[in-house]
C-alpha cells in the first residue's frame, strides 16, 4: 500500500499521507464533519491495530481517511474510510480505496458500507453479503428469561480468555488475536462455559456517546443473550449501543426489549470471498454483535 503520491481534483490538489503523520484532532474533525461518534480515544484504537492513509490539502487539512486492518494472511477488513462533505462528489474516496487495495492480491477483504459509500465499492467489485443494524439508545432493564440458561457465566479476568480466542477465531473466520488483546483491557467481558469449555462471550467497552457491546460471539441465541444481558444491566439508564446482522429471532428482540432501537444501517460487503455467516452448521458459533461497524 503506497501511503505517498498526490490527486488532482476539479478544484484543488490533494496530498496521500500515511495516516500516523495525521494528528489526533484532525482526524477526531474529519468524523465529526460526517456524524460519526468517534472520540479521540476510538481513533487511538484504530490507529494502533491497522495502517491507512489521509488526504490532505495544500495547507494540510485532513479531508479524507481510509484504514485497512490485516487479521490473518488471508484476510483483512477495511474501515474509517471518510471523505468530507467537500470531497464526496469529486472521486476523492475511490481514489483512497485504490491506495488501500493495492497489494491486496486474492487476500479476502470485508468491510461495513455506508449508504452512499455502497456503489463505490460495488464498482471496485465489492459483493453485499448483509446488512448491519446499528441498535442504540438508553438501555433499560432487560425482562428476566423464562427459563435459567444452561453452564456459568464468568466475568474477566477470571474467564479463560485462550478459550475465548478461540471461539471468536472459530465464529469470525480467522484470527484476530491483535484486535481482541487491543480490546481486552478496554473491557468489560462475559464467557458462558458449559460442559468445561466457552461457548460464548461478549465484550462491553467505552465508545462514542456512551458504550458499546460487542464482539459478541455464540452459537445460539439464547447463549448470546446470557453473556449480553450483564452488560445491560450494568448500563441501565445511560446509552448503549450494538451493532448486528440479526434481522429477525430472539435475540434482535431482546436487544429491542432492552431500548436498544434500530438507528441506522450500513452493508456488509466483501472482495475475493465470503466473510460473513449468518446461518452457521448447527452448534457452531457465529458473530452476533460486532466490535464497530469499523473494527467489524
Amino acid at each position: 500500500m503506497d501511503n505517498t503520491a498526490s490527486i488532482r481534483l476539479e478544484s484543488f490538489e490533494l496530498e496521500i499521507a500515511d495516516i500516523m503523520e495525521a494528528d489526533l484532532a484532525s482526524l477526531h474533525a474529519l468524523s465529526l464533519a460526517v456524524g460519526w461518534p468517534h472520540r479521540p480515544q476510538d481513533w487511538t484504537t484504530v490507529l494502533s491495530l491497522g495502517r491507512g492513509i489521509v488526504a490532505r490539502d495544500s495547507i494540510g487539512r485532513v479531508l479524507g481517511s481510509a484504514m485497512r486492518f490485516d487479521h490473518a494472511p488471508h484476510f483483512a477488513t477495511v474501515g474509517m474510510v471518510i471523505t468530507s462533505p467537500r470531497l464526496q462528489a469529486q472521486g476523492a474516496g475511490r481514489t483512497m480505496m485504490e491506495h488501500i487495495l493495492e497489494g491486496i492480491g486474492d487476500r479476502r477483504l470485508g468491510l461495513n458500507a455506508t449508504r452512499q459509500a455502497r456503489q463505490l465499492y460495488t464498482s471496485l467489485g465489492f459483493q453485499r453479503e448483509a446488512t448491519v443494524y446499528q441498535c442504540q439508545g438508553e438501555a433499560v432493564v432487560p425482562p428476566c428469561p423464562d427459563r435459567s440458561v444452561e453452564g456459568s457465566l464468568l466475568l474477566l479476568p477470571s474467564a479463560p480468555w485462550d478459550e475465548i480466542a478461540a471461539l471468536d477465531a472459530r465464529g469470525y473466520g480467522a484470527l484476530r488475536h491483535r484486535t481482541l488483546e487491543a480490546l481486552r483491557p478496554l473491557s468489560a467481558g462475559t464467557a458462558l462455559v458449559r460442559d468445561g469449555r466457552v461457548v460464548a462471550y461478549a465484550l462491553c467497552r467505552p465508545f462514542g456517546r456512551g458504550h458499546v457491546v460487542g464482539p459478541v460471539v455464540a452459537a445460539t441465541d439464547c447463549d448470546a443473550i446470557a453473556v449480553m444481558r450483564p452488560h445491560v444491566e450494568s448500563h441501565a439508564g445511560t446509552f448503549l449501543r450494538i451493532d448486528t446482522r440479526q434481522k429477525g429471532g430472539a435475540f434482535a428482540q431482546f436487544v429491542l426489549s432492552c431500548g436498544m432501537t434500530i438507528f441506522d444501517t450500513v452493508t456488509s460487503m466483501s472482495l475475493n470471498g465470503r466473510w460473513t455467516s449468518l446461518h452457521p452448521e448447527a452448534g457452531e458459533p457465529m458473530v452476533y454483535g460486532l466490535a464497530t461497524q469499523a473494527l467489524s
